[in-house]
């Protein structure tokens, strides 16, 4: 019998889920991002109308989309005009992605890197805890 046979189904996952940590780290951007203890710091501080800007942008696109789709379809069907739909659905569906992306461009992609190196130390962590590590990656880990 080999050892995948022998292992228990509890081990077995614990492996996987260690060789997964352990390939994850050998990323340059993970490791740097669990050796720079990647953290959410930035967060605190109070952001830039710009950002604020951005965001409500970004959050009105979600209004603009297919709320206001279905909107003019009700629309369409009270006043038996079924173009109002056929043309406002899809103009209205479009601008409200022109809308979003002009928030994605007022905010930035600052706190988007922040928060995906923030994600990919903890997800190493979580991974090598749930692979029975006690100890989280570090640079003189043996890959």
């Amino acid at each position: 019998m080999t050892d995948i046979q022998t292992e228990k189904p509890k081990d077995r996952m614990r492996s996987i889920f260690r060789k997964l940590a352990l390939w994850l780290y050998r990323n340059n951007y993970v490791k740097k991002a669990i050796d720079e203890k990647a953290d959410l710091s930035a967060f605190m501080q109070r952001p830039s109308a710009r950002i604020v800007i951005g965001i409500c942008l970004m959050a009105l696109s979600y209004v603009l989309g297919w709320p206001a789709v279905a909107f003019l379809g009700v629309v369409a069907i009270i006043l038996r005009e079924p173009l109002i739909a056929v043309i406002g659905g899809p103009l209205i569906y479009g601008f409200s992605h022109l809308v979003f992306l002009a928030g994605f461009y007022l905010t930035g992609a600052e706190y988007s890197v922040i928060f995906m190196r923030w994600a990919a130390r903890r997800g190493v962590e979580i991974l090598m805890r749930m692979g029975g590590e006690k100890e989280q990656p570090s640079a003189n880990m043996n890959t």
